[in-house]
């Protein structure tokens, strides 16, 4: 997108479980992560975008582009949309090879430099040397790829994903996932990515949107929303937090790798990272622990000091959520009120995190 105005999406849509009803305001460029249950209206959401459906009050504004307008009496018809859409089936043209499916829809769109977006929509996605195959040959990766590079040929100003990786095995999400991050970092482009997976809100999202029965229950940027822990996003073994840090000492010795964040260092395994290199970190709060001192023998190897920000109830009785302000980082730590009251943790106080064990998801 050329302006930096982002989306403005006003949504009311009846639906026989639950009422859709949203009022957002979403970056103009990156991934905004729609989350949420089953039935929350991930998909119906997407729909409207897409004009697919028609609420009973809308508004759907795309940069400066007016695309539905209740008030005013506007609505853009799905095919007038500058959108690229693609499902948790890639529902490719069995009759067409790679190629003609990529190519498809080029001449409708009438855009200037179509033949070098479609150039650069193979390159991106990596499937140059698939050209001449045919759909039925390629593996469920290979095929969302071709299904993503279709959508991007068409130089849409929206990129709309649902699911685009439920239909497929861990081995072929883990294959795709790079090219879907390497669409994040590479193009100036908004994307609205439903998914029911932790990992790959993890791993993709710049913004995310949580939704329950129809209504926003958080939205914000991921690292924010993700820190949670009053009305948490996200619950049980997968509530944690996203640091973001760059690689700045490798030990040759150990087979580590420094990660330093806005607030502290992190150390992690090296998986041949070089000098320099941004890293995303996915700390769980089920791997933060606490303590008032700094512990010097222990396994534990991590340890950033911070102040309590807040304490929360967490699902079970027995156990609280504690956010940490690390500097201008936060952790989160999942610890038993016991524990909580025995070291006479409250808010404000002092503590030491004790990080057992970090993913490095970028």
């Amino acid at each position: 997108m050329s302006d930096n105005q982002g989306l403005r999406l006003r949504l009311r849509l009846a639906r026989p479980d639950f009422a859709l009803d949203v009022d957002l305001d979403l970056p103009a460029t990156g991934i905004t992560v729609l989350f949420g249950p089953s039935g929350s209206g991930k998909t119906s959401l997407l729909r409207c975008v897409a004009g697919l459906e028609k609420p009973a009050q809308a508004l759907v504004r795309v940069g400066t582009e007016l695309w539905q307008d209740d008030a005013s009496g506007v609505f853009r018809p799905p095919w007038q949309r500058d959108l690229g859409y693609v499902f948790q089936e890639a529902s490719l043209f069995e009759h067409l090879d790679v190629g003609q499916n990529v190519a498809y829809g080029l001449k409708r769109s009438g855009k200037p430099g179509a033949a070098a977006a479609l150039e650069r929509a193979i390159e991106l996605l990596g499937i140059g040397h698939l050209m001449r195959r045919s759909p039925g040959s390629l593996s469920g990766g290979e095929r969302q790829r071709v299904a993503i590079a279709r959508a991007l040929a068409t130089q849409p100003r929206l990129l709309l994903l649902d699911e685009p990786l439920a239909a497929l095995d861990l081995a072929r999400r883990h294959e795709i996932l790079p090219w879907l991050e390497r669409m994040r970092d590479e193009l100036r482009l908004p994307m609205l990515y439903i998914t029911h997976s932790v990992d790959e809100l993890a791993r993709l999202a710049d913004h995310v949107v949580v939704l329950d029965c129809g209504a926003v229950k958080a939205c914000g940027p991921a690292q924010e929303v993700l820190a949670w822990v009053v009305s948490p996003a996200i619950v049980g073994d997968d509530a944690g937090v996203l640091l973001s840090g760059t690689v700045v000492e490798l030990d040759a010795r150990w087979h580590l790798a420094k990660v330093a964040f806005a607030g502290g260092a992190l150390w992690v395994r090296d998986s041949a990272m070089p000098l320099g290199q941004p890293v995303r970190l996915r700390v769980l709060a089920r791997d933060v622990s606490l303590t008032v001192h700094e512990t010097q023998d222990t396994s534990i190897q991590n340890h950033i000091y911070g102040c309590i920000e807040t304490i929360a109830d967490d699902v079970h009785p027995s156990q609280a959520l504690v956010r940490i302000r690390c500097g201008a980082s936060v952790l989160v730590a999942r610890v038993t009120k016991r524990a909580l009251s025995a070291l006479s943790l409250t808010q404000g106080a002092a503590v030491w995190a004790q990080v057992k064990s970090v993913a490095v998801i970028e």
